[in-house]
């Protein structure tokens, strides 16, 4: 009987699981982060615009951290890889995700705010900049096919997609049973991290890097990256800002944490949050299909598809009020729409790091991850920041007995209108990306650059 080959291409079920079980821990963490708001509001009892400016102000710190993450990152040279050692962050991430959600309600006001900005800064300005600047690196360190890529990128998400939607099921109902006091969101939070924690080490533990894709001089030694090849990628490459925008819109319209205050003050059920997300499963299947639409479309062009599939949805969420069916409706659209931002993003990260060694430029995968890891937080932190703002000047008061029609208003529009608008200029943007129709000539420009040293060193 012949033996079977095993396809050298093929990722492997155990490696797929291996890698994306940090995208997951990873992903609910964020999303556990998404909560912060009403935990600083409805528990903390802390002003709307006071919890606001915090979150925007520790972004400050991320300006700096981020550059110089993706620089010591792109300069890393231990035995375990490039990347891989920065995969211990996860376990730094929960544990001041538990602490952010630990401050005892008897504080002052001072403390309470010292201590929700210092655990907010150490989760995303420290903990959550260094996995977002190892992911590509390691990446492409550890796997050496494009096709590989594509896997993790398409079927790897739906381990990642179905961890996040668990995550939403779950939490909003625990929540609504376990966190009604300052010990309750303590104790919740501890329930999650510790599990979740053990989780994201996976990565770590199974997948090595076993891949030399660094650029190398004519005498075969590696380039060695300095922080003026910083300042190069982020002046000569204009098209990993336009991957920025569609991250930062991502995680502005998905952390803004509107979503509990619009099932609990205009849909008025909480349960009913856990259930609308746990419709977005419907949209998984369509993962399946991405490989054979990456051969005929380009990454690029299926993210802009689904552009105005997700406007359409969120749209649908202002005329939808208690109705199910409308809210279930409007979470597939978007559901949907979301597939290819999530699934695709780090191609186009991938793109953009072979457009920089086109151009003679360093790859710089650490500093590419670093400048969408900032536009993933500032996004984060500023629709945090405007939920709090535009809450507190319409009127809004943590009682759903004394809540004002105009404040009910205000959040039907932060959860419809708003993202609406906000992917359709996403949409526009991706207009001006060019570098799907230059990437077929990139990659045999590279490929030639690269045997050619290789021969020079035979």
């Amino acid at each position: 009987m012949k033996q079977r080959q095993k396809n050298p291409k093929a990722v492997g079920v155990g490696r797929m699981f291996a890698w994306q079980s940090r995208a997951v821990s990873q992903g609910c963490a964020l999303m556990a982060v998404g909560f912060l708001s009403i935990y600083c509001t409805d528990t903390l009892n802390l002003d709307p615009k006071l919890v606001a400016g915090l979150l925007v102000v520790s972004k400050l710190l991320d300006g700096v951290t981020d550059i110089i993450a993706g620089y010591i990152v792109d300069k890393t040279d231990t035995k375990w890889g490039r990347g891989r050692p920065y995969e211990l962050c996860i376990l730094g991430m929960w544990l001041c995700t538990w602490l952010m959600f630990s401050c005892p309600p008897s504080f002052s006001i001072v403390v309470k705010c010292a201590w929700v900005i210092c655990m907010y800064a150490l989760v995303n300005s420290v903990f959550y900049t260094f996995l977002n600047a190892n992911n590509t690196v390691y990446m492409v360190r550890a796997f050496c096919y494009e096709e590989q890529f594509v896997a993790i990128n398409s079927y790897g998400s739906i381990i990642s997609m179905l961890g996040v939607v668990a995550f939403n099921v779950f939490f909003p109902m625990a929540m609504g049973r376990i966190a009604t006091s300052a010990s309750g969101w303590s104790l919740l939070m501890a329930m999650i991290a510790i599990p979740l924690a053990l989780i994201g080490m996976m990565r770590f533990i199974f997948i090595k890097e076993t891949v030399d894709v660094d650029a190398k001089n004519e005498d075969g030694t590696k380039e060695k990256v300095n922080f003026g090849d910083v300042k190069k990628v982020l002046t000569k490459n204009p098209y990993i800002y336009i991957v920025a925008l569609i991250l930062f819109v991502s995680n502005f319209v998905t952390n803004m944490g509107v979503n509990v205050y619009y099932f609990t003050y205009v849909a008025e059920n909480l349960d009913l949050f856990g259930m609308i997300s746990a419709v977005q499963i419907l949209a998984i299947p369509a993962v399946i299909v991405f490989p054979a639409l990456i051969k005929k479309f380009s990454t690029a062009k299926l993210i802009f598809a689904g552009c105005p599939l997700t406007a359409f949805g969120y749209l649908l969420n202002f005329v939808a009020g208690k109705n199910p069916v409308i809210l279930g409706t409007a979470a597939i659209c978007y559901g949907l729409g979301s597939v290819p931002i999530s699934m695709l993003i780090n191609l186009l990260i991938i793109e953009c790091a072979n457009f920089n060694e086109w151009k003679g430029m360093q790859r710089m995968e650490g500093t590419l991850g670093c400048v969408t890891g900032f536009a993933t937080k500032v996004g984060s932190a500023i629709g945090a920041g405007v939920l709090g703002v535009l809450l507190s000047a319409s009127g809004y008061i943590g009682d759903i007995n004394l809540i004002p029609d105009s404040a009910v208003m205000m959040i039907k529009c932060l959860f419809s209108v708003i993202p609406a608008v906000l992917w359709l200029v996403v949409a526009a943007s991706l207009l001006l990306y060019k570098l799907d129709k230059l990437m077929p000539q990139i990659k045999a420009d590279n490929e030639a650059r690269r045997a050619a040293v290789k021969e020079k060193e035979a």
